[in-house]
């Protein structure tokens, strides 16, 4: 847009400069005329004296029209410019000067300073061994290495996109898989909360990242649909729920929602809760005392000073499932024969059609998890009962009632009758069978109107009514009459 916007800006100026300073066209001195090869028709002397005179006023005129124009564009140029340039001056000293504190206000009106991210910093600085490393998304490298002056997974220059993917993998696969491999990688783990653009906002696009180099993240679903909010009183998807990222982040905060005292320890919350720090229980000392060897370190030249290091013998069978990214939007680039083809073609139809990728990634997702528990003998469980992870979000009233991914995987599941799906899904997010569509109908409506029996029961179990009206005041009870 800005080469867009120049290349108009520079023609117009070319064209207002050109009416105050005419510049000569014409031909090695010489101007073109053009007679068409016809015969010029003969006039009196009288008539062309006239057409002469107004072709001159004709000329004279639109000149001076155009010199108006020019002119008021000129003005109004002049006008704009000294805004621009002090916007552009503001903006360029906002940018190259990134603060970590800001100004706030409370519900109750009161302007706050929240300093949270320097407090977390200072803390890991007064409160970590030296060599300390910390876990945290990409963002917030710099920072913490400039400030805490702890060693950080990965910062803004980090190139490597598969080493990216490893650690939005770490974040945003279960909390057991997670820890498995941030016990090779660090000592500390730090996560941005508080709402707004905190590390649960952007987790969907970690997690898509995670996917682009491991595939089991989310399979047969390029765009990772599965993983994100389910509504918008953010209650998360079950693939959201069961990630490393979620149990840190919502620790203490949401009913029922701990991270594994096994694993982590949590440390240190900031003054307004933007940051939390975890220690990681269960360091890998191995893995510690490789990636330290100097021995271990890939230089350009024996002696020099850059270096790669390499991935401790721990991490090899999580490596082993890595996938070397290439960027499926570049055409141009080389390719075996039938590489990738299903995988570029799936994601290119998720994003021709998102609500239906979704839809079908977390019925994919569901049914993928009830065939791993069944295959394990288990029946489906979560870390808190049902009861106990949260009060269920049922929305009575209309200004609540809204079509959603949810449910539509729900009318879909019910309308074939897909009755172990339904119960997998139900149980591990008990606040989906009270949902409620837009028209106000929901699961309970959609289990009368396709004669469900067995559907009823399920729901029944969890509470939902089959004397609530819809938006037309029909009970469930009214579809079956």
């Amino acid at each position: 847009m800005s080469s867009v916007s120049g290349i108009a800006l520079g023609r117009v100026i070319s064209w207002s400069i050109n009416l105050f300073v005419p510049v000569s066209t014409s031909v090695g001195g010489e101007s073109k005329k053009k007679t068409g090869g016809k015969k010029k028709k003969k006039v009196s002397s009288t008539e062309e004296t006239k057409d002469a005179k107004s072709s001159v006023l004709e000329r004279k005129e639109m000149l001076f029209f155009k010199k108006v124009i020019a002119a008021m564009f000129f003005a109004s140029l002049y006008a704009f410019v000294p805004t621009f340039y002090t916007t552009c001056k503001k903006m360029a000293g906002a940018l190259s000067h990134p603060s970590i504190m800001f100004k706030a206000q409370t519900n109750k009106g009161e302007i706050v300073l929240v300093d949270d991210y320097r407090q977390a910093y200072w803390w890991l600085k007064k409160n970590t061994p030296e060599d300390a490393r910390v876990m945290a998304w990409w963002d917030y490298g710099y920072q913490l290495a400039g400030i805490a002056n702890r060693t950080t997974i990965a910062d803004g220059n980090t190139w490597n996109h598969e080493h990216i993917a490893l650690l939005a993998r770490a974040l945003t696969h279960t909390e057991k898989e997670g820890h498995r491999v941030a016990r090779h990688l660090a000592d500390y783990i730090l996560v941005w909360g508080g709402g707004g653009g905190d590390d649960l906002a952007k987790s969907p696009h970690l997690a898509r990242i995670a996917n682009s180099v491991y595939r089991d993240m989310c399979p047969g679903d390029p765009t990772c649909r599965a993983f994100g909010y389910v509504d918008r009183y953010g209650t998360p998807s079950p693939m959201m729920e069961a990630s490393m990222l979620y149990k840190l982040h919502s620790h203490g905060l949401k009913e029922g929602v701990i991270a594994d005292p096994n694993r982590f320890k949590h440390v240190f919350d900031s003054k307004f809760g933007k940051v939390r720090i975890f220690k990681i229980l269960n360091v890998s000392k191995d893995s510690k005392d490789f990636v330290a060897d100097p021995k271990n370190r890939i230089c350009d030249v024996e002696g020099g000073w850059f270096c790669r290091g390499q991935y401790p013998p721990g991490l090899n069978k999580v490596l082993s499932q890595a996938r070397t990214f290439s960027q499926l939007e570049d055409f141009n680039r080389k390719k075996k024969d039938g590489e990738d083809d299903d995988y570029t073609k799936k994601y290119f139809e998720n994003m021709a059609d998102p609500n239906k990728a979704k839809t079908q990634a977390m019925k994919e997702d569901v049914k993928r998890r009830n065939a791993e528990r069944k295959s394990e003998n288990k029946q489906p469980q979560t870390t808190a009962k049902a009861s106990e992870r949260r009060v269920p979000q049922i929305p009575h009233q209309s200004s609540q009632w809204e079509d959603t991914e949810y449910t539509t995987l729900l009318w879909e599941l019910i309308s074939k009758k897909d009755v172990d799906t339904l119960t997998a899904l139900l149980q591990e997010n008990q606040h989906l069978a009270h949902v409620r569509s837009s028209d106000g109908r929901g699961p309970m409506w959609w289990a009368y109107e396709f004669r469900s029996e067995s559907v009823v029961k399920v729901l029944l179990k969890h509470g939902v009514s089959f004397k609530e009206k819809d938006k037309y005041g029909k009970t469930p009870l009214d579809l079956i009459k």
